[in-house]
C-alpha cells in the first residue's frame, strides 16, 4: 500500500487565490514587483488656455479645438514634422507635446523658432475675433522643459512630466498672465535657461526671462523663467481684452 503524499498548503493572495510564481507553480511570500519602464528624452511642450472655467462649454468646444490648431500649426512652421514628436496628449483646457531629439531641431530652436511661431499665429488669430466676441479671446500659458518620460498604457508620466505641469499651473505664473495684457506667457524650467536660454544663442533674449516662479516637486525647490510675448512684437494686432474672460 502506497502512502499517501502530505497534503501541501497553499498561501493566499488577496483575491483568495493561490499565490503562484511567474510561472504558475504556487509560492509563498508577496507577489513579485512588475519590472519598471524605461524612460526615453524629450523636450516638453504643455499649453493651457487661460481662465477656460469662465466659458460656456460650446466656446470651450471651440477653443480647444484651435489649440490643437495653433500647435500643430506653430510646428509646422517651425519646421518640425510629425515623426518628431509622439501623438499630442489631452489636457482638457491644453495639450501636452513631447518632442524627440533630434539633430534636426536642436533645443534653441524651441525659444528661437517654435514659440515665436505660436505667438504670431496666436496674434493673428485674435487680430479676427470681434470686439463683442470677446469670450473667443485665446490666451495661452505655455511651460518648456526637457527631461526623461515613461510610457505605459494609460500615457506618459514621470517627474519631469510632473516638474512642467507644476510650472504652467502655478498660482504666480498665471497671475502673471492675468495682470497684464500679453496673449502668451512662458515659462521655462531651470534646467532649459541654464542649458539653453543665458547662453543667449541667436533668436534668444535671455534678458527677456526673468526668475519669477518657484515651485516644489519631489521635495526640492524648482525654478521657473518667466517671459510674456506682447503682440507688439509680432505683425498682427491683438484686440483689447476683456479682464473678466482672463
Amino acid at each position: 500500500m502506497l502512502a499517501s503524499a502530505p497534503i501541501r498548503r497553499l498561501s493566499q493572495g488577496p483575491d483568495g487565490l493561490p499565490e503562484t510564481s511567474g510561472d504558475g507553480s504556487p509560492w509563498h511570500g508577496k507577489r513579485p514587483r512588475r519590472a519598471a519602464s524605461l524612460p526615453v528624452h524629450r523636450s516638453i511642450l504643455a499649453v493651457d488656455i487661460e481662465g477656460s472655467t469662465h466659458r460656456t462649454n460650446p466656446i470651450k468646444e471651440e477653443l480647444r479645438e484651435q489649440v490643437y490648431q495653433l500647435v500643430a500649426g506653430a510646428l509646422g512652421m517651425a519646421g518640425i514634422g510629425t515623426e518628431h514628436y509622439d501623438p499630442f496628449t489631452d489636457r482638457g483646457d491644453g495639450v501636452l507635446v513631447l518632442l524627440h531629439p533630434t539633430d534636426d531641431f536642436p533645443k534653441p530652436l524651441l525659444l528661437s523658432r517654435l514659440i515665436p511661431a505660436l505667438a504670431s499665429l496666436l496674434a493673428e488669430y485674435n487680430s479676427a475675433i470681434s470686439p463683442v466676441e470677446q469670450p473667443r479671446i485665446l490666451r495661452l500659458r505655455a511651460v518648456i522643459h526637457a527631461g526623461e518620460v515613461h510610457h505605459d498604457g494609460n500615457g506618459p508620466f514621470g517627474e519631469d512630466l510632473d516638474v512642467a505641469f507644476r510650472l504652467l499651473d502655478a498660482p504666480r505664473f498665471k497671475a502673471l498672465l492675468r495682470e497684464g495684457t500679453a496673449p502668451l506667457a512662458v515659462v521655462a524650467s531651470d534646467y532649459i535657461y541654464q542649458s539653453i536660454i543665458r547662453h543667449g544663442y541667436d533668436g534668444i533674449d535671455y534678458e527677456a526671462f526673468l526668475p519669477l516662479v518657484n515651485v516644489t516637486v519631489g521635495l526640492q525647490r524648482r525654478r521657473g523663467w518667466v517671459r510674456l510675448l506682447h503682440a507688439s512684437r509680432f505683425p498682427v494686432a491683438v484686440p483689447a481684452l476683456v479682464q473678466a474672460y482672463a
